[in-house]
């Protein structure tokens, strides 16, 4: 019987992969077909923009537009064929979700999946075939103006959540296009600065998450970076393009520049971009419409690398618009807003809790002081870069209000001015940083008269921006003196934190017993942040990124590496980035990477792996138990940590190569186990231009972040 199921199975399987092979040869005839229907005129024109934000199709052949949209936050409201100002739709208003660093906050590959789903359903109700997102490029120094928008600054992370996004987004037959390729870490001089990195480095630190999201994720589209990597610009770089994306990893989908950065032709038609987009007309004359023409006829770009990108662009609109079963999309639901509000929940990161002030004991509390600027400051929108037009946005005030308002009096001071605008000079901006004295008056008289203060501080979406970078980890906006005031006058007082980024903590760490990390946490933000405190939500967050004790902690700072010298950015780090920096260089974290409280403690016990020697190609299938030993239902996130002690090149002190978020209830104890390939444990040897795993030992590491490691098994790799 057991060989008859056995066989079964095999015939169904055999019989899944016949057919996607045969649908798959079948697409390919087609778009041959029409290939071979096109005058070189209408392939030309299908490789540029159009319009701000569509290439054209063939409409002779029913080839339709390609549409695309930004962006990572959700679908941008709808704007002018032809310039970036609102078109005004009524129809357009979207969810707004948690930005990339808060969903890399949640350690869970599920929240990332519905992230997508959501995103991708609300494209189609916009039709737009292509979300701009997810954005995921490591988060290599902490002042990068996008931190908010990317993930972590680790590359098995990164790889996790962006594979789930990409395939929530393609599951609604909509393109992700993940984005920037490659090693696109600042955003001072992004469009003019060389970054020079290492094989080794691209390949392990900045290259996994691009590599997982078009192999494990299929994603349909890429954007090419603004910078220069090792000398070629990003949309003209045959090494990233040709070499790595397409014969090497196999990309099947279409490249697509960054808006506006293309630079020349011919490099950039033989070495790998397919659609060139922009900002403005006209649109004939961009690199890719008629100088684009002109080189083909001379014979500088063969017609048969012509024909290839057409072909790309063709195999993404079949998997899009023209694919069969289109879902039709919905927008701004109440299964989206569900969607925004559960990853904004698991998001939350629990800094401190001393005292155990957390969670709020309602009975206990009569009156509440909701003191600064982003407790009534919403985030969907400001700054350059992609934003949304929310359907609603529950600002922090606006949530403890619907979580406290009826046991408590609620009294609210703004507490400081956040007087920073993107698009305004230094000159203009001068003074920012600067305590209102007359503000943090009011907001003492408040908190003195108050059992608890709630203290939302941080930044916003015009200080942490697209286009620049901050220039210290200063906490903005004279926030600091706010702080001090009002935890002089209550001991009550709860740090709240809103930002995409890390800060300088380290007064607020010292001094503050109660400290929570929000993000820009989308339309759900202030329910989700009330319900932490409340304790209706265990918080489960963890940092995606190591906080510095100082800047001059963080490798590029203290290699003198950032922002460049002249147009050259060096990344002498190499591998050492982030935790890896910290851990090996033994340099203290304000909070290290992984590292994020909860209301309730948990036991983690008999770690073991299933052997003690490995070959090569086998797995290591490592084991634990965990237990909720407090009294509060609560998820944990096991880190599992991999150290080569012993190595004939350097190796980071550990490197994250598994995790698991555990949800429990109390006394509930689970069997966990987290599978690791000893492939992964390789190094890149840039010699030999290829992966090595080393024979000899290795070290399992378990814990909660990477500076608690609660449990360490050795192995041997033959």
């Amino acid at each position: 019987m057991k060989y008859t199921i056995a066989c079964f199975m095999a015939f169904c399987v055999a019989g899944g992969v016949s057919a996607q092979n045969k649908s798959e040869v079948a697409l390919k005839a087609k778009i041959n077909g029409i290939v071979s229907k096109m005058t070189l005129e209408e392939k030309i024109e299908m490789l540029h923009g159009n319009a701000l934000f569509s290439s054209a199709g063939v409409s002779r052949l029913g080839i339709p537009e390609l549409t695309c949209d930004d962006g990572p936050l959700g679908v941008r409201e709808e704007i002018k064929r032809f310039d970036w100002a609102s078109a005004n739709w009524t129809t357009d208003s979207a969810t707004f979700l948690p930005n990339g660093s808060a969903i890399a906050a949640t350690w869970n590959p599920v929240m990332a999946n519905r992230y997508g789903v959501v995103i991708g359903e609300e494209a189609n109700a916009r039709k737009k075939n292509v979300m701009l997102a997810p954005a995921f490029n490591i988060c290599r120094m902490p002042l990068c103006g996008r931190t908010y928008e990317y993930y972590s600054e680790d590359p098995y992370l990164n790889s996790q959540l962006a594979v789930q996004s990409v395939k929530g987004i393609q599951s609604q037959h909509v393109a992700a296009c993940i984005k920037h390729f490659a090693a696109n870490n600042q955003e001072l001089n992004r469009d003019s600065v060389n970054t020079i990195v290492d094989e080794r480095a691209l390949r392990e630190i900045y290259f996994p998450a691009f590599k997982a999201a078009v192999q494990q994720g299929n994603a349909y589209t890429i954007m090419s970076a603004y910078n220069k990597l090792n000398g070629y610009w990003c949309s003209e770089n045959d090494y990233l393009l040709n070499k790595v994306l397409k014969n090497e990893w196999g990309f099947k989908g279409a490249v697509i520049s960054d808006w506006g950065g293309v630079h020349h032709t011919v490099a950039a038609a033989n070495n790998g971009l397919d659609i060139e987009m922009g900002s403005s007309g006209p649109y004939d004359q961009w690199y890719f419409a008629q100088p684009l023409l002109k080189a083909v006829k001379e014979g500088r770009v063969p017609v048969k690398t012509i024909d290839d990108k057409v072909r790309r662009i063709l195999w993404v609109i079949y998997h899009t618009s023209m694919s069969t079963n289109h879902p039709k999309g919905s927008i701004a639901t109440a299964a989206h807003a569900k969607a925004a509000y559960d990853i904004a929940s698991e998001s939350i990161v629990l800094l401190k809790n001393d005292n155990h002030l957390l969670p709020l004991k309602a009975g206990n509390i009569k009156s509440i002081a909701v003191i600064g600027d982003n407790a009534v400051r919403t985030f969907a929108l400001g700054g350059y870069g992609a934003g949304v037009k929310a359907k609603y946005e529950v600002t922090a005030l606006a949530g403890i209000k619907s979580r406290f308002g009826k046991i408590a009096s609620i009294s609210f001071a703004q507490g400081y001015k956040a007087n920073y605008l993107a698009s305004n000079s230094d000159e203009q901006n001068r003074g920012y940083d600067q305590p209102d004295q007359k503000l943090i008056d009011e907001a003492v008289a408040r908190a003195k008269t108050s059992d608890v203060a709630i203290l939302c501080i941080g930044s916003n979406r015009e200080y942490e921006s697209e286009g620049h970078d901050r220039k210290s980890l200063e906490l903005p906006f004279g926030e600091q003196a706010l702080v001090n005031a009002v935890s002089a006058v209550n001991p009550n007082t709860i740090i709240v934190i809103m930002a995409g980024a890390p800060y300088d903590l380290n007064d607020i760490k010292k001094n503050n017993h109660a400290v929570v990390w929000s993000w820009f946490n989308g339309s759900e933000a202030g329910n989700a942040l009330a319900d932490v405190l409340k304790g209706v939500v265990n918080p489960s967050g963890k940092l995606p990124f190591t906080f510095p004790v100082s800047l001059k902690d963080s490798p590029a700072f203290a290699l003198n590496t950032y922002p460049g010298k002249g147009a050259t950015a060096e990344y002498k780090e190499g591998i050492l980035v982030g935790y890896r920096w910290y851990d090996t260089k033994k340099i203290q974290p304000e909070f290290p990477f992984g590292y994020g409280l909860s209301y309730t403690d948990f036991s983690v016990n008999h770690f073991s792996a299933d052997k003690t020697t490995y070959g090569k190609n086998e797995t290591i299938r490592a084991k634990f138990t965990i237990k909720n030993t407090g009294s509060r239902y609560g998820a944990e996130v096991v880190q599992l940590y991999v150290s080569d002690p012993v190595c004939s090149v350097l190796r980071p002190e550990k490197e994250l190569k598994g995790f698991k978020k555990i949800f429990l209830n109390p006394d509930e104890t689970k069997i966990v186990e987290l599978d690791v390939k000893v492939s992964d444990l390789a190094f890149y040897d840039e010699g030999k231009k290829s992966w090595n795993t080393e024979a000899g030992e290795y070290i399992l590491q378990l814990g909660n972040s990477s500076r608690n490691i609660s449990k360490t098994v050795k192995i041997r790799v033959k």
